[in-house]
């Protein structure tokens, strides 16, 4: 055994025997429970982030430390190979997307390879290999027939210059993110999936509270962000009828086949504009009497409509469909409307109430229109305020007086409002107002109560060349025709290379070539959509189950013996949609007989992110550079505070080198990211330290949920406390006896055979330390504390340097045992954190001789023996203040810790002769005299 603990030798040991071994590849066995634990596929970006090391360090302990339990446990690996940033890197850098990502995925791979993870590579995957994707197409098309895929045209974000559709997200201030071109709002077809069908199912087995709900093992904050991604909403859904006289259709009532309620739910906004109706949906239907306007959507029909001869309203709606269009971003800009002249009549008090066109009303959120009621709704208000508009009050709440010059949170209180001004409604509290309002409407023909949801079905289709190939061949005389399934996977060829002048699947023809229509053999052409990549991530974890079956999506057996997953691990940023997509497509699954499961993910952690300090300067131009840690020191106030910081070596920046001393900003602590120059390289951090040492520290610092702030000098402590392991581990290599009593240890793991009374005092204080310490250690591995779990062998390797035994004879063999023992412990209790260093030492030290390889040795239980103690030792308190201890046998009654405290030279000391008035005895921990 080498004397200097040497990590790079340490760890190419101990991943060259479990290569040898195939250590880690993972059969279904019914003779073991099971346990899928997953880590969320990451995108192949180039390079492992600090990130990735922890939430996978996170995985590999569970694990590890289950497989010792006697587990079968299954940790794949795959890559989310699908996306957009393959495209830009393309572009920019003049290669297929295809090279760019398998290059990555080899060189990402061969960093997890490095930290020692015990995945199952024999399972791996890659979103964007045709035996993978094709499943993706199979599966689109079995949801068409079902009718759970759709294809309808929408209004989308369209970048003229990249010839593609943005995302909300990706519209910056009215502009592509990439290009920087105006946005336009366009309407094109695209296929469409009905999430929305399965929208109660999804909101019963996550909602907080409710009996039906599935999904406990959830952190509650998840499950709330999924529940308001829902967003059920229970209300009234009813129509103002247009007032004739304005060239628009007088009110009709609704045919047979167009009724579908009297609220007309089932009607497009266009279908009831036809009919001389404006739906809105309403959660406040006891405020209908106080509605003073409408507004709608600019892309509303009534909006088109009284555009076509008013070019300011015309202007204004163009420039109201620039820019992004999700809720967050509506919620922070600035609110703006235009009248557009037209009036609707109220359905209940036959009032003509204008129409304007607001720039706050979404068109994809219920009909696109809205009631404005100022005097209890607060956009509502500032509308009217803003605007002129009428601020009628009609609930009130006790004796509050109303000023309609600024808003109070009353206003919008309906648990405890009563109606007012709003004639037979008056005195109703919320409930009663709400059904009486809904049986007037409906009784009328005009509305009637209904649930909404905040949910949109899952648009899929993207204008983009790095995805799954949608599975659609469009004809002339027929329309859009599914690929037959025997021709799938519709290949992606992957020797293309973008521009950034819209997807080259358009201008390849090789793709389109000798393609026909399915149903009448005349030529046609391909899809050149692409599939949005949420759908690649929605089930790689079943496939994962039997990933080299070629003829089903997903093995029956394998499946069934796996799924549902046990515990799935992952950034919170994946919290709504990936998990929400996941579900729908799992449920979808069992609804086509492919599986047996309701829900994909039995448990859920959520890693908190890796933060590091950002420092930065502004230049003379007014840009700003950021610097790297390792160049700067902090500058402190007399308290100690981080109050500025300075370059402590010189370093480049846009205005040149900068000497050492010059002053810089501060920043805090963020997010580590590359252009803030704040990241630390794992394999940086490797190649000095060795993959133990990144482990953990990263599961030292903080624990798994929450965020860890980077620290170089801990990092060093990390490496330091590892060096005593090895060293103390050494120490025993050369002790005949310790290694003897290794050799006589129980195959199982058991407790030493020696009876307890052989041990000495010293050697019984070791092993109840160290049982002590287990047993804390196991209940963490259990609740997933693994920062404490690290916390727990540092106590033990403490206790086993502090040891000092017997010399010779009897008790010193004894001492041999306990020694022996306890380090097989401690190496256990480590082993999931940092393998490589506690298989080494294992094999080195001769355990695995006895026990088997660490891999599969018996999880450690504390010796119930071990925590039986002679004596104990109490704290001495005189007056409150520690002033000693005494040691009392273990067997003492309360009358005999009493008078030990009284008889010891510390009570003598500080009593000075006083008489005791009271003693205070806490079991097991202090004895307090009051003199």
């Amino acid at each position: 055994m080498q004397e200097k603990y040497d990590p790079a030798a340490v760890e190419s040991a101990a991943q060259a025997h479990w290569r040898a071994q195939d250590a880690y590849r993972v059969t279904e066995d019914a003779s073991r429970p099971k346990y899928y634990a997953c880590s969320m596929l990451p995108y192949p970006s180039g390079k492992l982030h600090m990130g990735h090391v922890r939430n996978y360090t996170i995985n590999d302990m569970l694990t590890r430390s289950l497989r010792m339990q006697g587990y079968n446990v299954l940790m794949p690996m795959g890559w989310d190979a699908f996306g957009l940033p393959a495209e830009n890197a393309a572009i920019k850098n003049g290669v297929p997307p295809a090279k760019w990502t398998y290059e990555n995925i080899d060189y990402m791979k061969g960093q997890m390879q490095a930290m020692g993870l015990a995945i199952d590579w024999s399972r791996e995957i890659a979103t964007c290999d045709p035996d993978y994707y094709k499943w993706n197409q199979w599966l689109f098309l079995k949801m068409l027939e079902k009718g759970i895929a759709y294809r309808k045209t929408q209004m989308v974000n369209w970048d003229p210059v990249d010839q593609t559709v943005l995302a909300n997200e990706q519209v910056i201030e009215g502009r592509g993110w990439r290009t920087g071109a105006l946005v336009e709002k366009r309407e094109i077809p695209g296929y469409y999936l009905k999430i929305t069908d399965y929208a109660q199912e999804l909101l019963d087995h996550v909602q907080v509270g409710n009996p039906q709900a599935t999904l406990t093992g959830w952190p509650d904050k998840v499950r709330l962000m999924q529940e308001n991604w829902i967003g059920k909403s229970e209300g009234v859904r009813f129509a103002f009828t247009f007032t004739p006289g304005q060239g628009i259709p007088h009110p009709q009532p609704l045919s047979r086949e167009q009724e579908r309620g009297a609220s007309g739910l089932g009607l497009s906004p266009q279908e009831a504009f036809e009919l001389g109706r404006m739906y809105v949906f309403t959660t406040r239907a006891d405020t209908i009497m106080g509605v003073t306007f409408c507004a709608v959507a600019p892309e509303h029909p009534l909006a088109a409509h009284a555009a076509q001869n008013n070019p300011a309203l015309a202007a204004f709606i163009e420039k109201c469909q620039q820019g992004g269009t999700t809720e967050a971003e509506l919620a922070l800009k600035e609110k703006e409307g235009m009248d557009t002249g037209l009036t609707v009549t109220h359905p209940l008090t036959g009032q003509a109430l204008p129409v304007w066109v607001g720039n706050y009303v979404l068109m994809s959120y219920g009909d696109g229109a809205v009631m404005g009621v100022p005097g209890h709704d607060e956009r509502d208000f500032a509308f009217a305020h803003k605007y002129g508009l009428p601020i009628q009050p009609v609930v009130q709440v006790g004796d509050e007086s109303y000023d309609a010059s600024q808003w109070q949170d009353w206003y919008g209180d309906k648990e405890r409002g009563v109606c007012v001004n709003s004639g037979h409604l008056d005195g109703m509290n919320y409930a009663t107002a709400v059904n009486t309002v809904a049986a007037e409407l409906a009784e009328k023909g005009l509305g009637e109560k209904k649930t909404t949801w905040r949910l949109r079905d899952w648009g899929i289709s993207r204008q983009r060349y790095w995805g799954t190939p949608i599975p659609i061949i469009h004809c002339e005389h027929c329309g859009p025709q599914p690929v037959p399934e025997k021709d799938l996977p519709v290949r992606l060829p992957e020797d293309l290379v973008p521009d950034g002048g819209g997807s080259p699947l358009a201008k390849h023809e090789a793709f389109h070539a000798g393609v026909t229509c399915p149903k009448c053999g005349a030529p046609a052409r391909r899809e050149t959509d692409t599939m949005d990549t949420f759908v690649d991530s929605s089930w790689y974890f079943m496939r994962y189950c039997n990933p080299r079956d070629d003829q089903h999506m997903v093995a029956e057996a394998a499946q069934q013996h796996w799924m549902p997953m046990d515990q799935y691990i992952g950034g919170i940023e994946h919290a709504i949609l990936h998990l929400l997509y996941a579900r729908f497509w799992t449920k979808v699954m069992r609804d086509l007989g492919l599986v047996k499961i309701d829900e994909p993910f039995t448990r859920l952690l959520t890693q908190g992110m890796v933060l590091n300090h950002i420092y930065s300067r502004r230049t003379a131009k007014g840009a700003k550079d950021y610097f790297w840690p390792k160049d700067v020191e902090h500058v402190f106030d007399d308290a100690g505070k981080i109050i500025g910081a300075k370059l402590k070596n010189a370093a480049e920046s846009s205005d040149g080198l900068l000497p050492a001393g010059t002053p810089i900003d501060y920043e805090g602590v963020g997010t580590m990211s590359k252009s803030k120059n704040n990241g630390v390289d794992p394999q940086e951090l490797i190649a000095q330290y060795g993959a133990d040492t990144a482990r953990l520290y990263t599961m030292f610092t903080a624990p798994p949920e929450l965020t860890l702030e980077w620290n170089d000098s801990a990092v060093e402590g990390s490496y330091r406390f590892l060096r005593r392991v090895w060293n103390f581990g050494f120490k025993l290599h050369g002790m005949a006896g310790v290694t003897a009593a290794i050799a006589a240890l129980p195959a199982k793991g058991a407790a030493p055979s020696a009876p307890q009374a052989h041990f000495g005092k010293a050697a019984k204080a070791l092993r109840h330390e160290i049982h002590s310490v287990l047993g804390q250690v196991d209940f963490d591995y259990q609740r997933m504390q693994y920062n404490t779990v690290v916390s727990g062998a540092m106590k033990m390797l403490n206790a086993l340097e502090a040891f000092k035994g017997d010399a010779s004879g009897e008790g010193a063999a004894a001492d041999d045992v306990a020694l022996a023992e306890s380090f097989g412990i401690l190496l256990r209790a480590l082993y999931p954190a940092t393998p490589h260093i506690a298989h080494v030492l294992w094999q080195e030290l001769g355990y695995a001789a006895v026990m088997g390889d660490l891999l599969d040795a018996p999880w450690p239980k504390a010796d119930a023996a071990a925590l039986e103690q002679d004596e104990i030792e109490y704290m001495l308190q005189i007056n409150g203040k520690l002033r000693g201890s005494i040691t009392v046998p273990a067997s003492a009654d309360k009358a005999a810790i009493e008078a030990a405290a009284l008889a010891s030279p510390a009570f003598e000391k500080q009593a000075a002769g006083a008489a005791p008035k009271k003693i205070i005895v806490v079991p097991k921990k202090l004895v307090n005299v009051v003199v």
